[in-house]
């Protein structure tokens, strides 16, 4: 039995809006976030960023930021809307393929963008945002800062985990990867480094730009700009062009360390692989302008001239977190894990404990001084932090270290190190979660049998009953 219906015309124009009037397909609106396990909003669906061309001017004295961003995306589905993360700053104008585009803005850091005509799936397209004003300081889950930070010469911005939507608009999740060009204009007698590298500084008016390119892709966390003043060092380690910005109030305590980075990459790509970027590096701040070092890609930021083992730490996340990084915030020790285990295997290889050792001292709790600390490297699995607030936590870093600890007495140094050296090519340039790294170990080592490795030491809770 059928029924014929009449449609009133409230039914009429909703049906329009679903499937369209002329019998096709409309577009839908992208999600605003892409449902991380701690940080839903963080990034946004339905389409993927390839590059970002990024114009600021900034005056430090007033802390006023002007931006222009072209983003280059694709759509993965028809479109009708899209959402950019961008937090505070006055939004001027957007364009969507060279035409005016409507927008709003919703929540803590929703940009809501409506082009002109709907988007196709498949279409590759651009989105310029002209915006400006003074970015904001964002405060972290776990009380840390992040964001665009006033310097006493300048700023610095740092983007783990949320932090880069401060000064920039875009899709600002892990799991978007994207080439940049970064230009900014500030006053003459300042400095300007970011990632990649400078293709270009031009002087006048009493101004500076600095013309800033990393072809490679890029998460946006690690994504940074440092404006100051810096004696800016040049150098090679074999090929590889090394970039160093101190500032100078470290420039005499960090000389020593900082000489050493030709031989900390000649070791760690004897370790981990080919080196996945096209140059290296370092940034020092003073110590009160940030409260942590950050692997921004290619010369990682320190807060204060380092010592060696904190060098090699963010020098190794550049193979792994910002070549191979995780799919979510949850597989952070994907990314901690592996650069605490290189400062062990750094010491091991230059006269200091072994990293049995190590893992010896953390497990009887010798290894920390307080108690507290001992104690809380058992405190939660590294594959599962309870909650945004712990993702930087021991349980992370240290736990995360004994992990590859366990894996390496099971198979044996050259397999182990065939493993590290493979998940780093393999996943080069890529994204990553713990799931597909147990796989590649059980893969590399076929006959072994790894289910109490990860059932005790990668997700189960307390420390194990045996080392």
């Amino acid at each position: 039995m059928s029924r014929s219906v009449v449609l009133g015309p409230v039914a009429v124009l909703l049906v329009c809006v679903l499937v369209g009037c002329d019998g096709g397909v409309e577009g839908v609106a992208g999600s605003s976030g892409v449902r991380d396990p701690y940080f839903p909003k963080a990034g946004n669906g339905g389409y993927d960023v390839t590059h970002y061309g990024l114009t600021l001017d900034y005056e430090p004295r007033t802390r006023r930021l002007v931006g222009k961003a072209e983003i280059r995306a694709r759509a993965e589905k028809d479109l009708s809307a899209f959402n950019l993360d961008l937090k505070g700053m006055d939004v001027r104008s957007v364009e969507v393929g060279g035409e005016p585009a409507r927008f709003n803005r919703s929540g803590d850091h929703e940009l809501t963008v409506r082009p002109r005509e709907d988007l196709g799936g498949g279409d590759s397209f651009v989105a310029v945002v002209r915006y400006e004003g003074v970015p904001e300081v964002v405060t972290d889950p776990d009380g840390s800062e992040e964001g665009w930070l006033p310097t006493e010469d300048g700023a610095l911005g740092l983007g783990e985990p949320t932090g880069s939507m401060a000064w920039f608009p875009g899709n600002h999740h892990p799991g978007d990867k994207a080439s940049y060009d970064i230009v900014v204009d500030v006053p003459e007698g300042l400095e300007v480094v970011s990632v990649g590298e400078l293709r270009e500084k031009t002087v006048d008016g009493g101004r500076a730009v600095f013309d800033w390119r990393v072809s490679e892709p890029v998460a946006s966390y690690v994504v940074t700009v440092a404006v100051g003043e810096f004696e800016v060092r040049r150098s090679v380690a074999g090929r590889l062009p090394v970039y160093v910005a101190v500032d100078p109030e470290e420039a005499e305590a960090g000389a020593e360390v900082l000489d050493r980075i030709p031989e900390v990459m000649e070791w760690a790509q004897d370790n981990f692989g080919p080196y996945p970027f096209s140059s290296t590096g370092a940034i020092v701040e003073r110590e009160d302008d940030a409260g942590y070092a950050l692997e921004t890609q290619n010369r990682p930021v320190f807060p204060g001239a380092p010592g060696v083992e904190l060098l090699v730490h963010e020098l190794v996340h550049q193979w792994y977190g910002n070549s191979v990084t995780p799919k979510s915030w949850r597989d952070m020790w994907l990314n901690e894990g592996f650069a605490t285990y290189a400062e062990w295997l750094w010491d091991e290889d230059h006269g200091g404990d072994s990293v049995q050792d190590v893992f010896d001292a953390l497990y009887e709790g010798d290894y920390f001084e307080e108690e507290a600390e001992s104690d809380g490297v058992w405190a939660f699995p590294p594959a599962r932090p309870p909650d945004a607030a712990r993702i930087s936590d021991s349980p992370v870093y240290e736990r995360g270290a004994m992990v590859l600890h366990k894996v390496r007495r099971t198979v044996g140094d050259e397999v182990f190190f065939d493993i590290l050296r493979g998940w780093a090519a393999g996943r080069r340039h890529g994204n990553a979660d713990t799931d597909d790294f147990t796989a590649f170990v059980e893969k590399a080592a076929p006959d072994e049998d790894f289910s109490g490795i990860w059932d005790d030491w990668l997700y189960g809770e307390g420390r194990p009953r045996s080392p």
